[in-house]
């Protein structure tokens, strides 16, 4: 296994040259993505409360993966893995304020260079460029950090508001151009992420008495139903503008959170089924037949589900699933799928753990094959075992015996992965920097 992640990593940066495929469909994709949005936070997932109708509208008229995973609960490590479907130890980024590999291959900087103008537009401060190196791959990329949200941050974030503002501006900018060209337009929301903002306006559409006691995890319901409603908002200044046909829409989160499930509030420092558990989505209306599709699905697919969608195959060493064919009903999902899991430390704390930060910040490894979920504590070595078809709350650690082989070569894979990223130059993170992860709950 290490030799092929070392043969992958000296891949990327030759695969984009190889693409030579002709564009076929070549739709609009517009990617969402939610900050620490829980799936079963969600109307549609099951949630008693009504938090989210307009995504759950939006979901009705396209595929919902019901059982769909991010492969590490962190903003940073999660979206680098869904753009260039490679894992954490692998790009690089594995823990919040330590960039990714340059020159990597994303499907974004496959779309760009195959004609596709591309943009995001992003509201979470641990995904500046400089702290990511994610602007490499898109044409225009922007950090809206341009009001404090929480007392004690001072213009460390955007709200959905400002961040559909400047995504519509860019459209109509896109759009008056004289040679119209397919567009990936990707934002990224930072409610509901901690700590949590009470949204007075959603407590009557969440059943909610003002009167008594409002709990943290009722003030991160009122976070998620504010961020549905400026979701709806730009679905609708999207198809004011575009054709729903000729446009590819993505939901997704980064990651989940824990609520305190399992004595946590938070999310990054476990492979709980809470914080990887993610929302997922695709909406393609006359292409996509609408539909629940249950079998296990990572946010590492969406690369090569959205490049088969442009018609472009994907680089070999893309480590997700095309879903296309399954949806078109040419192909079978995956079966007896493997599913892997890493955990991290939030952010280097300073100049003196930027040695082997990568290496120190390891907590979890984790594996999921049909119902039984393996996860190994690293700095303890606890192991966990769980049938999360009879305990999907993992109550119940059924672990005897020794670690299995399959998750000991994985975590063989991820160290030693980790250990050749340690090579990449050492984070650099600003005062501000420090202040702004610690507000968001990265830094004890």
């Amino acid at each position: 296994m290490l030799e092929r992640s070392a043969s992958r990593i000296a891949l990327c940066a030759l695969a984009v040259a190889a693409i030579g495929l002709p564009l076929a469909a070549e739709p609009n994709i517009l990617l969402v993505s939610i900050d620490t949005l829980r799936a079963d936070r969600l109307s549609s997932y099951g949630y008693e409360r009504n938090t989210t109708p307009h995504i759950d509208d939006l979901l009705a008229r396209g595929v919902r993966f019901s059982d769909a995973r991010t492969v590490e609960p962190l903003t940073a490590p999660a979206l680098a893995s869904m753009l260039t479907s490679l894992p954490p130890h692998e790009h690089g980024a594995s823990r919040n304020g330590l960039r990714m590999r340059a020159k990597l291959v994303s499907f974004a900087k496959i779309l760009g260079r195959r004609g596709y103008s591309t943009a995001a537009f992003v509201g979470n401060w641990t995904l500046q460029d400089r702290l990511t190196g994610l602007g490499e791959h898109f044409e225009t990329y922007s950090s809206v950090l341009n009001r404090k949200r929480w007392l004690g941050m001072v213009k460390s974030e955007a709200t959905a508001e400002d961040l559909n503002e400047r995504a519509i501006e860019w459209l109509d900018e896109h759009l008056e151009g004289e040679r119209r060209k397919p567009f990936l337009l990707w934002v990224h929301y930072v409610e509901p992420h901690g700590p949590y903002e009470l949204h007075s306006s959603m407590l009557e559409q969440l059943g909610i008495d003002f009167a008594t006691e409002v709990e943290a995890a009722d003030r991160y319901d009122t976070e998620v139903a504010w961020v549905d409603a400026r979701t709806g908002e730009l679905i609708d200044s999207v198809f004011e503008r575009v054709a729903r046909q000729e446009t590819l829409v993505v939901f997704v989160a980064d990651h989940g959170e824990s609520l305190g499930d399992h004595g946590y509030w938070g999310h990054g420092r476990h492979s709980y089924d809470a914080s990887l558990r993610i929302p997922m989505g695709l909406v393609w209306e006359g292409r996509i037949e609408p539909g629940v599709r249950a079998e296990p699905a990572l946010i590492t697919d969406l690369a090569r589900t959205l490049l088969s969608a442009a018609g472009l195959e994907s680089p070999e060493f893309f480590q997700g699933f095309d879903w296309l064919p399954v949806l078109d009903g040419d192909d079978a999902p995956p079966a007896d799928r493997t599913m892997l899991f890493q955990a991290h430390k939030g952010t280097v704390l300073g100049k003196e753990d930027a040695t082997k930060a990568r290496q120190k910040g390891l907590l979890e490894v984790a594996r999921i094959v049909g119902q039984r979920k393996e996860v190994l504590r690293v700095p303890k070595g606890r192991r966990q075992v769980y049938d999360l078809g009879e305990d999907p709350a993992e109550t119940d650690n059924l672990a005897s015996g020794e670690l299995s082989p399959e998750l000991a070569s994985w975590l063989e894979e991820v160290v030693r992965g980790l250990e050749l990223a340690d090579d990449l130059p050492p984070p650099s993170l600003s005062d501000a920097d420090m202040e702004a992860m610690r507000a968001l709950g990265y830094i004890d």
